[in-house]
């Protein structure tokens, strides 16, 4: 179910009129068995020049979980806790939840939306970071599912980014904290932690503020976590090697730490907000084996997920732009993210000519 109608109770003490008549929750999506692991990825891949075996190869990570990414099932239950908050604090509408890759389809949610008479919702988009694929991507897959409607579609705006944003930042300090702590007291200031974000190509990179708004959000959460010894690493890269991709990926940083001397780590998947299959099979499985056949410890920082903090911010961030709040909460050296995306914003990379690769 794609709706979520948030209760109104009779008894409701009045709020603020709101500016939008709804909530548009928008995610990645991914398959829910077996047989949804190859069409998803064909979507996923749709136009561009992908090997059939690279297809196959990445198929073989979801079926290694039984052909079922955990995005949805915490996507529901994320959903659930937003809706809990705006019930409980306002503004008081209803959430609809569309997927770029898979069911809930943006473009089946959006013409319900229409057909239920929405004529403005503000949209909160699963990525943290200004990039691309994390933020434009999404504006124009919401433009694309608009198009057919004529003058029945609705106006959607996109809520900003939050890397700043102290409810992002705080539940992850916790949770780094809460990895430090499986480390003999003695050692923990001294144990190293790699923050993990998705490697994006480098012509996508050098055209807006992904990896700038990374590096704040570390330092962010390492002071908070007290953390000393700390890098920003990436992971599940998907292009051919003759493309340059962000790097150091996390797994060569972690033989680094090893050649070094280093035998113990704290991995934290900063750029997700939950543990999706990239996090699941490109840490928890393949990092996590290396550290094992290099007898290092490692310790997998959670993500934010349903952390009351987090879901609190999600509320603040509707509320904002939903009330036109002036206030715009952010921490640390970077100011809050712009509202209203520059037409000019997070420009699409350059095509590899040769084939890439899907991602993890």
């Amino acid at each position: 179910m794609n709706h979520l109608p948030s209760a109104k109770p009779a008894a409701a003490a009045a709020e603020p009129p709101a500016h939008y008549d709804a909530v548009l929750f928008v995610s990645f999506g991914g398959p829910d068995g077996p047989d949804d692991v190859m069409p998803f990825l064909e979507n996923v891949l749709r136009g561009r020049n992908v090997p059939r075996e690279r297809m196959l190869e990445v198929a073989e990570h979801y079926q290694h979980f039984g052909g079922k990414s955990p995005i949805n099932d915490q996507n529901r239950l994320l959903l659930n806790a937003i809706r809990e908050q705006l019930d409980e604090h306002g503004p008081r509408l209803p959430i609809y939840w569309g997927n770029r890759n898979w069911h809930p389809l943006l473009t089946d949610t959006i013409r319900d939306m229409a057909d239920a008479g929405i004529r403005r919702a503000i949209a909160f988009v699963t990525s943290g970071f200004s990039s691309y694929s994390g933020c434009r991507q999404y504006r124009e897959n919401i433009a694309a599912a608009l198009a057919p409607l004529g003058d029945r579609a609705p106006q959607i705006d996109k809520i900003r980014v939050f890397f700043n944003h102290p409810g992002f930042v705080e539940p992850m300090a916790e949770n780094v904290r809460r990895s430090l702590a499986a480390f003999p007291e003695s050692d923990r200031s001294l144990v190293p932690v790699l923050f993990t974000a998705h490697s994006i190509p480098s012509s996508m990179a050098e055209g807006c503020k992904y990896v700038a708004q990374l590096e704040e959000s570390c330092r962010l959460v390492a002071t908070s976590a007290g953390v000393h010894h700390w890098k920003l690493v990436y992971q599940s890269r998907s292009g051919p090697p003759s493309q340059p991709w962000l790097e150091p990926d996390v797994c060569d940083a972690i033989r680094a730490i090893h050649a070094a001397g280093g035998r113990q780590v704290v991995v934290a998947p900063i750029g997700f907000i939950s543990d999706h299959m990239e996090v699941k099979y490109d840490l928890d499985t393949e990092a996590a084996e290396l550290c094992q056949e290099l007898g290092m410890h490692m310790e997998r920082a959670a993500t934010v997920g349903t952390a009351p903090a987090f879901v609190r911010m999600i509320r603040d961030l509707i509320a904002e732009r939903a009330w036109q709040e002036p206030t715009r909460v952010a921490i640390g050296l970077l100011p809050a993210s712009h509202d209203v995306c520059p037409v000019d914003c997070c420009p699409a990379p350059q095509r590899p000519t040769s084939p890439s690769r899907p991602p993890a």
